[in-house]
């Protein structure tokens, strides 16, 4: 018998739209066989629910039936509770519905505040499951007694379900480590990709979305963003009085709140001067405690190391934050742009470089497009997503435009990808990422994934997602400075190690004498196989092609006189290096040194503090050091040709630098010394 006495019956919609939108009482109410229902998934028959089946908790029969409702492709919530004196004293019925039952509930619009047209998955659905209270048996339980699975519209299936709001749960022990993740500053797209190889789950399966976990981290911020701000600019304005050299800028909005900031060191644009060629500008990173986008301009120096040139803050990524961002890096570089900026997939940042950098080549960062590939292919593709992306990284590589275009067409028709929308999209950008459209300018060779992996770690090292923000800048130029003081213990290590000559060509030897170790080794490269090529002299250059063909090969271009060469590959352009096919006619021509443009300074066996030099007026004490600087790197050049030599060099310098320090300096001279390297 049902416990229902006589007395005023109290009903609570958990969800007050559902109260006109849905109606489930007693006449509505379907009692329906398991044989009457409707499934979208093969089922066991003892996990559907039928009239009259027991729970003891009115909480295991939501466990229940949700658990069920995953299985058909679909997710439910609470209805509708009845009692006599209120929910939780005299509860006798409950009501859960599919999660489209009921209409969209209409808003109060507000002339001041923005609306979101986001549509309702609502239609009205009617499939539901009702219990009821009894105490038939002594101990009160709950009853099954009215259940309906008709549903009118499509069930999802299980790769699709799992996306409903009501089955993405982050578990404690996943919260735990999302916050680690989030202490080393990764961004919320690497913390996913890391936790689907922990749990050895394949992209896009685990319980939860990029989008949960960001509304997670945001869980995480205790600290006042205004007083950090202040703190922030007090912070900035303490490091400049300490080194005048510090280059801060930094917008308010109305509220007189901090909007924008952007810093670069002294270091930083001394490095720029010289490696500021070519710069990606990395924005996928936030301050995720402050829900802050982040820039880092980054490029490469002559050892092939990263070096940082400066940083960003922004309240938004729109056109006017990225606009004054480019314009504040500018006026740290004395308004020196860089030929070429490589940048991710964002339209208002493509807009702001052609405003502020006109004369700059923008590209897209091809790591920061493959990083999205696990995202974009791997549920569309399958077992075939690996070989998918072998065959893009092939084509990506290809020098001529044409062979692209083919390559894409045969990889599309392949795939079966004509109607993919990111394909799509892809193919609509191909000239800012895929190489054949970008051999003309000058990377630095930061298109390649090695050096993304160097950026990455790099940048890695002074982003910690929940640092207090005034602390920040310090802890940027604290791995700054930790970056620069290994780059120089590898510069050392480069240096003392022995070039190994592998043609014996004059050319080689030059180049080695001038070129760092990194530099000098990807000249290597083409010079070897420069010997695998034949030339022919035509009447306006050069056609150079490999021994083994025939037919095809590179036009070259080569003025003896002036020491112009060029090739068709345009290897050189791209690179800053030589390619096989002009070094090969250089050979050819009886050419036994590189000539003198063809090795930039960039790439050379030069310090920073040497090549500010070089740029100076001169004067007896710059003179003097960078004559010492000439000898110490001509010193361990020679030096490193054998372990012999090593040794006496490496004693004689210790016995040298022991007499060096036992010379006096006067507070005169080092104020002097101080106040000509600020000028300098």
């Amino acid at each position: 018998m049902m416990s229902e006495d006589a007395g005023v019956m109290l009903v609570v919609y958990d969800d007050p739209s559902d109260q006109r939108s849905l109606s489930l009482d007693e006449t509505s109410s379907t009692e329906e066989s398991p044989d009457e229902t409707r499934l979208s998934l093969e089922t066991i028959n003892d996990v559907i629910p039928y009239i009259g089946q027991r729970f003891s908790t009115h909480d295991a029969a939501y466990e229940y039936y949700s658990e069920f409702a995953k299985q058909c492709g679909f997710s439910i919530r609470r209805h509708r509770t009845e009692g006599k004196d209120g929910v939780g004293k005299g509860l006798t019925r409950r009501y859960f519905v599919c999660h489209r039952a009921g209409n969209t509930p209409i808003k109060t619009s507000h002339e001041r505040k923005p609306q979101r047209n986001r549509k309702s998955s609502r239609c009205g659905c009617q499939a539901y499951m009702r219990i009821s209270k009894t105490t038939e048996l002594g101990a009160p339980e709950w009853r099954v007694t009215g259940f309906a699975n008709h549903h009118n519209h499509e069930l999802l299936e299980a790769n699709q379900v799992r996306f409903l709001p009501a089955y993405r749960t982050i578990s404690e022990s996943d919260k735990s480590r999302i916050l680690m993740f989030a202490k080393t500053g990764i961004s919320v797209q690497q913390m996913m990709r890391l936790m689907e190889l922990e749990k050895c789950v394949q992209p896009g399966y685990l319980p939860f979305t990029e989008k949960d976990v960001r509304n997670l981290l945001q869980t995480f911020r205790k600290l006042d963003p205004e007083d950090e701000s202040i703190d922030l600019l007090r912070m900035c304005r303490n490091i400049k009085e300490k080194d005048p050299n510090f280059k801060f800028e930094y917008t308010l909005d109305s509220d007189h709140r901090l909007e924008n900031i952007a810093w670069s060191y002294a270091s930083s644009v001394q490095s720029y001067e010289i490696f500021g060629d070519a710069v990606v500008f990395d924005t996928t990173h936030r301050l995720t405690a402050f829900d802050m986008p982040l820039g880092i301009w980054v490029g490469i120096n002559n050892y092939g190391m990263p070096c940082f040139f400066g940083c960003v803050l922004l309240r938004e990524e729109s056109l006017r934050s990225f606009s004054w961002a480019l314009k504040a890096f500018l006026s740290f570089m004395y308004g020196k742009a860089p030929q070429t900026i490589l940048t991710d997939q964002n339209m208002f940042l493509k807009e702001a470089i052609g405003m502020e950098m006109p004369t700059t080549k923008h590209a897209l960062c091809i790591w920061m497009i493959v990083a999205k590939f696990p995202s974009w292919f791997n549920a569309v593709l399958g077992e075939r997503y690996n070989e998918w992306k072998s065959e893009f990284y092939r084509i990506y590589n290809l020098e001529s435009i044409e062979d692209f275009e083919l390559g894409w067409r045969d990889l599309v028709n392949s795939f079966g990808l004509h109607s993919n929308r990111h394909i799509v999209n892809l193919y609509g950008l191909r000239s800012l990422w895929a190489l054949p459209f970008l051999r003309s300018h000058f990377f630095a060779g930061m298109t390649t994934m090695g050096q993304s992996k160097s950026i990455n770690a790099f940048i890695q090292r002074f982003l910690s997602a929940q640092t207090r923000l005034a602390h920040f800048v310090e802890q940027v130029a604290v791995a700054v400075d930790f970056k620069d003081q290994a780059g120089e213990q590898q510069t050392m290590q480069q240096n003392l190690q022995n070039i190994s000559l592998k043609t014996g060509a004059p050319m080689e030897s030059h180049a080695a004498s001038i070129f760092t170790p990194y530099a000098f080794s990807k000249l290597q490269e083409q010079l070897v196989l420069a010997a695998h090529y034949a030339s022919f002299e035509m009447e306006d250059g050069f056609l150079v092609r490999h021994h083994t063909k025939a037919e095809g090969g590179r036009k070259v271009y080569w003025v003896p006189r002036e020491g112009i060469i060029s090739c068709s590959c345009h290897h050189f352009e791209f690179s800053g290096i030589l390619c096989r096919h002009a070094l090969r006619v250089l050979s050819t021509g009886n050419c036994f040194q590189i000539p003198e443009r063809y090795l930039p300074v960039r790439w050379r066996r030069i310090s920073i503090p040497s090549a500010k030099l070089l740029q100076s007026a001169p004067n007896d004490h710059a003179e003097r050091i960078q004559l010492l600087q000439n000898i110490v790197s001509t010193l361990v050049t020679e030096s490193a040709k054998s372990r012999e030599r090593l040794d006496i060099a490496t004693e004689q310098v210790s016995i040298l630098l022991s007499r060096i320090r036992e010379q006096p300096v006067s507070v005169q001279s080092t104020r002097e010394i101080s106040s000509m390297h600020r000028n300098i």
